[in-house]
């Protein structure tokens, strides 16, 4: 596995086990952008264009706000799609190592 570095607000939560709960962490968007982050931030690495910081954790902004990050589509759209891509309610992902 490759090596990286990635920046993340010292306030955000702890990464956590996988296959936990998801708790806005940010560690998975912030080291590699997921299939519709891919198309948003034209990258397949590094952070995704659309995570999002509300001060307390990370949140998809596509899930957030929508119209932002996918104005062609309707809302309700562009939240099933990252629903979708995003595994939503799946559970933690990320076999990274957090420090």
């Amino acid at each position: 596995m490759r090596q990286s570095v990635i920046h993340l607000h010292t306030e955000a939560p702890a990464k956590p086990a996988a296959g936990q709960s998801c708790n806005g962490c940010g560690v998975c968007c912030a080291w590699a952008p997921c299939p519709l982050g891919i198309l948003l931030s034209r990258r397949r690495t590094g952070p995704c264009r659309a995570l999002d910081w509300d001060g307390q954790r990370y949140r998809c902004g596509v899930l957030v706000n929508p119209r932002r990050h996918l104005p062609w589509l309707p809302a309700g759209l562009a939240r099933r799609l990252a629903w979708r891509w995003i595994a939503a309610a799946q559970g933690c992902d990320a076999e990274l190592d957090a420090v």
